[in-house]
């Protein structure tokens, strides 16, 4: 016997259904197969006895659970999902018939337990089934079982096996349901009346998105009192989001659909179904702020920016567990498994310094990706979601034509997300009753989907019939709502209850300013040692390693002006002193607590054990606060995430590193269309910093550029700020400015690599007492005798370097060279003022490393044509020959270039033509 049940133990363990198997049913299994062979069976008015009869039917027993099992992690691939009414066809692995487990119909009298599932004690087959199916295998799919987390697990299965299969919802709801489902296809009725081929992206099909977003705010208001909501979303069903959940004003709309725009004067706009809204939405004892955040043609592009925007607000009111400010991101079905950002910002969602406390994820499923691409073409795994369970996310699927399982699903989703404080899913599947867009003719390449569709009643009269046939309603009154929802969009008025916001909006002291706007970053003496004893002071059994221990002791003499200050002890110093200054700072990126050059230091850990101190968190009871996080290897996501972290913190100091600035590549949509553009189109402001590794020092193509020509070709309308500081002291001015004036605008800095130990790169502490941040720094060597100057170069960058010392070795004093430190914007009267210095001077040289097509030359060279003709020089550029690539793969060829460029910008060589 005990041999036989060994044997069956070990069957049940290894079978499929069975390879994620809950602790309490292996337990149970356990003392039930010892406990039945001491009992009499019944099955069908047979006695099993002992013995063989015995083996049997714990043989039976065993496939019961199994079946159960199976149910739970199969169960949504077999699930009335589809509301065209198509099979799955995908659908490879083992079935749900009772046969494959060894049961009959023979058996489906017979009483079994059912282990772990809960709303069930010891019954028949039959009745199990039944639950089964009403659980698992209705019109909505819980796909969980992946989860490793067995609490987790256990609360879903609870909810889900005990309320689910008799869940239901009272009259007044079902009469709220169909009044939302009425403005959803109401409005876009009335708007494809109105504005017949004007592109909206309607949400006809997925109305049921309506319902869902409403019960968030409601349940989320009801249950947990929560105070903001933060959504992200792109172009398919925005305007009725805006309208019919945010209460944007449909004349406003309107406006937009007439092209009447309410831009500034250098603003450019952007199209009606990318732009951002926010409101105060009247709810029972309250109200709940919602914001959608702006968003451009990117898709999921968005997704880490509404996360960035909801931590700053969390951190703001104090929110640790995420219930007071829920972030919500919608999805299609194609883009969430489609778009490498989805992936990096599920990644972060759990982690130190981006988490926001759990997401809830709606995906609109219409099925179809674009509309000439089919579900097979579109993605390689079964589900749309199944990228979410990396992140052992729970996944509700759910059929959007029924409704009352919309309501459960939303619930249940909130539920979880505020007791675990992570991620869920919910999938919305519906269908697209038009095309991409209201031009495109869908049946040309899905002549089955859309024969269905067009035979289908549209969700809202599906649900109006039920709810008649149900005598919940009758026809007038489902009409009358219709009616009264369409008279309010004639008369252009708000749909939702909403309050007009109070107070000021903390960005208004940020308009109207310029960048030449005066500012005080210097610090007294006595300021800087205090300052310096703070952020050098380690904690009693804190060992340090010994290069860090050396360097500490090295800042404390620069700190007294004993030695000249070097990069990382001026950008500490300035760090420290905007946070005693009541400023925030926030710096995130690849190895930003160490320094990918190890020259930072801003977070210590001990070598003892695994702890960490930032002293920069430790400088007085009111200081602003100090997060430095070593992020997760991620660009776009996590740059994204920084953005939108800024867009909201105009007092935060907060700067994304890249490891090299060439890594800045694979952030690009976020550059392009938020930080470079956003407040052209959307009247967004923003103050992130990106620090950008760059110079050629022949680490190759891929570690020597931060592409300065792309940044540049980016700038108009004073929207940035790119600097390429060359001293300790530039650096530490140039980050104190950046919050020390009113004017945010995104700052580009292009940090240096070798000048971080370079000594000729540090600073006196007279720097520092006195003076700002330099545009441009004039010749500042003594040997240079200004009459007899007949060449200036001008130059940015760590090259200046290298030039001053061959123009020292050779004994050069005819040349002399000015570094411009800000590129853009370009400060001509600045640069003028030291070319008058030189009067005698003939030629005016730009000396860049970059190939001549890349750098600042192509992008910059019209600001130094007008001053080198102001001052009647010719003008030329040095640089490396066109090239495709940023920079040489091989030490020696690097070296022969770099020599080359500085030989022709010092006169040693004849300057050869641009290339």
């Amino acid at each position: 016997m005990q041999k036989n049940i060994k044997k069956m133990k070990e069957e049940y363990l290894v079978h499929p259904a069975n390879l994620n198997y809950l602790d309490d049913d292996l337990t149970d299994i356990n003392n039930r197969f010892i406990n039945y062979g001491k009992n009499n069976f019944n099955q069908n008015g047979k006695n099993y006895t002992a013995n063989s009869n015995t083996d049997k039917y714990h043989q039976k027993q065993q496939s019961v659970l199994q079946l159960i099992n199976a149910y739970r992690f199969t169960g949504h691939l077999f699930a009335n999902l589809d509301p065209l009414g198509r099979a799955n066809s995908n659908i490879t692995t083992f079935d749900l018939n009772t046969e494959s487990y060894g049961l009959t119909s023979d058996d489906l009298n017979t009483e079994f337990e059912t282990g772990s599932f809960f709303g069930l004690n010891k019954t028949t087959l039959k009745n199990i089934i039944s639950q089964l199916k009403k659980t698992y295998v209705s019109t909505m799919g819980f796909d969980y079982m992946h989860m490793v987390n067995v609490e987790e697990k256990r609360y879903l299965q609870e909810i889900i096996e005990k309320d689910y299969p008799g869940f239901d919802l009272t009259k007044e709801k079902k009469k709220w349901v169909l009044e939302q489902l009425s403005a959803a296809e109401t409005f876009e009725k009335f708007l494809h009346n109105k504005y017949t081929g004007q592109k909206r992206f309607s949400l006809e099909g997925g109305e049921s998105t309506i319902v869902v977003l409403n019960q968030i705010i409601n349940h989320c208001n009801d249950n947990y009192k929560t105070k903001q909501i933060s959504l992200g979303m792109a172009h398919r069903g925005r305007l009725n989001v805006l309208v019919n959940v945010f209460g944007k004003k449909v004349d406003q709309l309107f406006k937009e659909f007439n092209n009447d725009f309410d831009l500034s004067e250098d603003q450019t706009g952007d199209v009606k179904y990318h732009l951002g809204f926010s409101s105060d939405i009247n709810v029972s004892g309250g109200k709940i702020h919602a914001s959608l955040a702006f968003n451009p043609s990117h898709l999921e592009i968005v997704n880490p920016v509404v996360e960035g925007y909801s931590r700053y607000h969390q951190e703001v009111i104090g929110d640790s567990d995420g219930s007071q400010v829920v972030p919500i991101l919608i999805h299609g079905d194609a883009a969430l498994i489609g778009q490498g950002v989805v992936m990096e910002t599920l990644n972060m969602s759990q982690s130190k310094g981006y988490r926001t406390h759990g997401t809830i994820h709606i995906v609109i499923n219409n099925q179809i990706g674009f509309t000439t691409s089919n579900q097979n073409d579109a993605r390689s795994t079964l589900h749309c979601t199944d990228i979410a369970k990396m992140i052992n996310a729970p996944i509700i699927h759910v059929n959007a034509e029924d409704l009352e399982s919309v309501v459960f699903a939303t619930n249940l989703a909130i539920d979880y997300k505020m007791k675990f404080k992570k991620d869920v899913v919910i999938d919305l599947v519906c269908y697209r009753r038009n095309g991409h867009n209201e031009a495109d003719e869908p049946s040309v390449t899905q002549p089955d989907m859309y024969k269905r569709i067009r035979a289908l009643k549209t969700t809202r009269q599906s649900y109006a019939d039920k709810l008649i046939s149900q005598g919940v309603i009758n026809k007038n009154d489902a009409d009358d709502i219709v009616n009264s929802y369409y008279n309010r969009l004639k008369k252009g008025e708000s749909v939702v209850s909403t309050s007009k916001g109070t107070g000021e909006n903390v960005w208004d002291k940020f308009k109207n300013k310029t960048w030449q706007d005066p500012y005080t970053s210097s610090l007294s003496k006595e300021n800087i040692e205090k300052l310096s004893d703070k952020i050098l002071k380690i904690p009693k059994d804190f060992e340090l390693h010994p290069i860090v221990k050396k360097t500490l002791d090295t800042r404390k003499k620069m700190a007294y002006g004993e030695t000249p200050m070097d990069w990382g002890c001026a950008e500490n110093l300035a760090y420290a002193s905007l946070a005693n200054d009541g400023f925030s700072i926030r710096l995130s990126g690849q190895d930003s607590g160490r320094g990918t050059f190890f020259h930072r230091h801003a977070v210590l850990h001990n070598q003892k054990r695994i702890e960490s101190y930032t002293p920069l968190q430790h400088i007085s009871k009111k200081q602003g606060a100090v997060t430095v996080v070593d992020s997760v290897l991620s660009e776009v996501a996590v740059l994204g995430f920084e953005y939108g972290y800024s867009s909201t913190a105009p007092n935060s100091l907060t700067i994304w590193e890249a490891q090299f600035g060439d890594f800045a590549n694979g952030a690009q949509v976020v550059i392009d269309q938020f930080i470079s553009s956003a407040e052209v189109k959307w009247g967004r402001l923003s103050g992130l910093v990106m620090m950008l590794p760059h110079a050629l020092e022949g680490a190759g193509p891929e570690h020597s550029s931060g592409r300065i020509e792309r940044f540049l070709q980016l700038c108009s309308r004073y929207n940035m700020q790119v600097c390429v500081p060359t001293s300790a002291s530039q650096i530490f001015h140039l980050l104190r400015r950046q919050m020390l004036r009113d004017y945010r605008k995104p700052l580009i800095i292009f940090t240096p690599k070798s000048l971080l130990r370079n000594p000729l790169a540090n600073s006196p502490i007279e720097k520092f007492t006195s003076g700002s941040f330099k545009t441009i720094i004039g010749e500042q060597y003594e040997e240079i005798v200004k009459q007899k100057v007949k060449r200036i170069v001008i130059c940015s960058g760590k090259i200046f370097y290298e030039l001053l010392t061959r123009r020292t070795e050779e004994k050069i004093t005819d040349v002399a060279i000015i570094r411009i430190e800000q590129l853009y914007p370009f400060s001509r009267d600045d640069l003028s003022k030291e070319l008058k210095v030189f009067k005698n001077a003939k030629e005016l040289i730009w000396c860049q490393e970059e190939p001549i097509n890349q750098g600042a030359w192509y992008t910059s060279r019209h600001q130094f044509n007008n001053c080198a003709k102001a001052h009647n020089l010719t003008i030329n550029a040095v640089a490396r020959n066109a090239s495709a690539a940023s920079a040489e793969g091989n030490m020696k060829l690097h070296k022969i270039n770099q020599n080359i460029i500085i030989e022709q910008a010092l006169g040693l060589q004849e300057v050869s033509e641009e290339q």
